[in-house]
């Protein structure tokens, strides 16, 4: 075993004794020691947590307390159960704005996580009937279907699938999108100013192919966004869907002050 490994179970096993005269309820209190280790690395994801029972002896409390903790932390996104086996370290889940456009690479970026991508699918296609009636196609017209694993720190997070007219974008499909930033290369190669997008939010079972790319179970819940983005002169310039973990992701949305009756 590494020196670095001991220091990391040494520290795992430090236990800091609990205020039972102060307001802070027990509960919290194991919570919280429990999200400090996780949050200093001496708890790593997929590490096992102590049950109920092993939290009870180590604290001196009842079950019932180290219950709570230890729902607290699942109900903050930092741990999970699974039947049979026990709790485990996971990680919280990311918000994602749904009020604001932002491309993933932006996003990772400004969490302080590195953002790469796996090229599933880059090709030139005719656009269908449905593809027509959304960015308003030509007969003929052919768009860029580009389909990319979204990753985050090397952990995949997200299949992004978006259809981009080349009439509007020569030579869009030659470039390459497992190293550039699709919004990036529209607005700065090509002058694009997005103005707005009608999106359609979904919660949905992972398809086989999703779970196999994301890592998670088949049927596990899947935060789907379907979207349409259009320029500041209303010109729409792609159609595209993105499926989010659904453990990784929960929608966010700011609803602004109206009349209230």
């Amino acid at each position: 075993m590494s020196k670095s490994s001991v220091n990391n179970r040494s520290r795992e096993n430090v236990v800091q004794p609990l205020d039972k005269n102060g307001f802070i309820p027990l509960y919290y209190q194991i919570q919280r020691a429990l999200m400090e280790k996780i949050q200093s690395g001496a708890l790593s994801e997929g590490d096992p947590l102590a049950s109920e029972e092993e939290l009870s002896r180590t604290y001196q409390v009842s079950r019932m307390t180290a219950r709570q903790a230890l729902h607290g932390l699942k109900a903050n996104g930092y741990a999970f159960s699974e039947k049979g086996r026990g709790t485990f370290v996971t990680r919280p889940k990311l918000e994602k704005n749904i009020m604001h456009l932002q491309g993933f690479t932006e996003d990772m970026r400004q969490r302080g996580m590195k953002a790469s991508s796996r090229l599933l699918e880059q090709s030139a296609i005719s656009g269908n009937e449905e593809l027509r009636e959304k960015l308003r196609l030509n007969p003929g017209d052919q768009v860029m279907r580009l389909r990319r694993l979204r990753l985050a720190d090397g952990i995949p997070m997200a299949i992004e699938e978006s259809h981009i007219p080349l009439r509007q974008f020569p030579g869009l499909e030659r470039i390459d999108f497992a190293k550039n930033s699709l919004y990036a290369t529209l607005r700065e190669r090509y002058g694009v100013r997005v103005g707005y997008a009608d999106e359609t939010i979904e919660a949905l079972p992972a398809s086989r192919e999703d779970a196999e790319l994301l890592t998670i179970p088949n049927k596990a819940s899947i935060l789907s966004i379907s979207r349409i983005i259009l320029t500041t002169q209303e010109t729409p310039i792609e159609a595209a869907c993105s499926r989010y973990r659904g453990d990784r992701y929960r929608a966010l949305i700011r609803v602004p002050m109206t009349a209230i009756e």
